[in-house]
């Protein structure tokens, strides 16, 4: 198993993709329950392996992650053969906390507010493993998928100046 099974809950929203796959399995409905029933462990097989599939195709449409800690923010942007990473750091007090649901402008105004310094930082690396194994293992750890890239290009535009 590459990535992890899905969760019944999971497997019920995906239920008609499920039954799909099964039929492509040679594997009708009446047999499945019959299958559960008399060869649980083939059943868990192929849960596996529709599970995978299933993670396959939603980590390979990803390109943003964002990891949010209430003083650090961390955007990936995942290309072919490497990731990039802009963070934003806070260093001193203030009231701005990463972790509630803001958009780009919004932290600008916050930013400008606060008396508290901003870190930007960046980093890339070439994948050490898979790339969705990659984004897999970034996701069980607290990151969430990002369906536009504008925070990411804020950062990028931030790291020659300085938020006053």
């Amino acid at each position: 198993m590459k990535y992890r099974k899905l969760t019944l809950d999971e497997l019920e929203e995906l239920e008609s993709e499920f039954t799909t796959f099964l039929a492509t399995h040679g594997i009708p409905a009446e047999d499945w329950e019959k299958m559960k029933q008399k060869s649980p462990e083939r059943c868990e097989q192929l849960i596996a392996i529709f599970s995978d599939i299933v993670f396959d195709k939603i980590l390979g449409k990803v390109e943003y992650l964002e990891h949010r800690e209430k003083r650090i923010i961390r955007i990936f942007k995942f290309g072919e053969e490497k990731v990039i990473m802009n963070g934003l750091q806070l260093e001193g007090e203030s009231a701005i906390d990463f972790r509630k649901d803001q958009n780009a402008e919004q932290l600008l105004q916050l930013f400008r507010l606060s008396p508290s310094k901003l870190k930007i930082f960046t980093a890339e690396k070439k994948y050490k493993k898979e790339r969705s194994l990659e984004i897999f293992n970034l996701i069980n750890s607290g990151a969430q998928i990002l369906k536009e890239d504008r925070l990411f290009h804020v950062i990028e535009q931030l790291k020659g100046n300085q938020i006053q």
